[in-house]
């Protein structure tokens, strides 16, 4: 028994788009970004009050790359891990984990956009300060995914793994905050990985949308 616990565009979302590249089978639990976080019962499955949270067969794990590395370890045959002694190991593990710099950017947008009530709590100079941090983070993709000798059609030469799907779902946030259209070899990486059906069937529904709009753009000071 599988039992992720999500809300709709967050961090999540990752694990859900990957337990739908998996192909397995697994209960879906729809969590109201709210208070409910807090509650006793939840926080006994997440105890910083956090989503995801997953359970599997009576145990549990919060952190959501966690899960993610311990799902690809657990579902070996799909080919969405590296294992240990692959020449891919160390670039799946590295970008992996990339994708929690980006989703900490977002994160902070998210928070000066969306969630402090009064315009006078909201920062211009954090806003505008963490939109060019994505950039930057764009700017390293751009780079991997257009090396001097050959263009890479993912992020690591052995193809399509779960560190496309973590960090293809941390764009996926970011770009309400910073724009990818400038950067061309990025934008033609994320199309084709959005394309998928995993993909697809990991977004939300019109009343599920944590965001209000597609794109929210930093303040001026």
């Amino acid at each position: 028994m599988i039992r992720l616990h999500h809300v709709p565009q967050s961090r999540s979302m990752r694990v859900l788009w990957l337990l739908h590249e998996l192909g397995v089978p697994f209960e879906l639990v729809l969590r109201p970004f709210d208070k409910s976080l807090r509650g006793p019962d939840y926080l006994s499955l997440s105890p910083a009050g956090r989503v995801p949270a997953l359970e599997i067969e009576g145990e549990r794990m919060f952190e959501s790359l966690a899960m993610m590395e311990y799902l690809c370890e657990r579902f070996p045959d799909a080919g969405l891990g590296r294992a240990p002694g692959s020449p891919d190991r160390m670039g799946w593990l590295s970008w992996l984990h990339f994708a929690e710099t980006i989703s900490q950017h977002a994160a902070a947008l998210t928070q000066q956009h969306l969630m402090l009530r009064e315009d006078a709590m909201r920062s211009p100079i954090i806003m505008q300060l963490e939109a060019k941090r994505l950039e930057k983070c764009y700017a390293a993709l751009e780079a991997r995914l257009s090396p001097p000798l050959e263009k890479r059609d993912h992020l690591l030469t052995s193809g399509f793994s779960a560190v496309d799907i973590a960090v293809g779902q941390a764009v996926y946030m970011a770009r309400h905050f910073a724009k990818i259209e400038g950067f061309a070899e990025l934008s033609a990486w994320y199309a084709r990985i959005t394309a998928r059906d995993g993909f697809a069937r990991s977004l939300p529904g019109p009343e599920e949308r944590l965001y209000g709009q597609d794109f929210y753009p930093a303040w001026e000071t």
